[in-house]
């Protein structure tokens, strides 16, 4: 299991179209990736509304859980995308 946290800088915070693009890259793994924001937790492959349903805005601190057979690259993608758009 590999799992990050990120603090989003993003005045937006996780809006729409780069949840629905980050979910399209996450599709592509085999592991499960959860998101979390305090006591809720959604699996991102489900959609971006679930994400969208977690309202992260700019300041807040997110965990990614990532678990399965390719989780290293899933995880490696997932915080470099984080990293370069929220």
């Amino acid at each position: 299991m590999k799992s990050f946290e990120y603090v989003i800088t993003d005045p937006v915070g996780i809006h729409a179209r780069p949840a629905g693009i980050i979910i399209k890259e996450i599709k592509k793994f085999v592991s499960t990736v959860m998101i979390a924001k305090g006591d809720k937790s959604v699996d991102m492959k489900r959609g971006p509304l679930g994400v969208m349903g977690l309202k992260v805005k700019q300041g807040d601190t997110v965990k990614l859980t990532i678990e399965g057979p390719d989780e290293a690259e899933a995880a490696a993608t997932i915080e470099t995308f984080f990293k370069e758009n929220f």
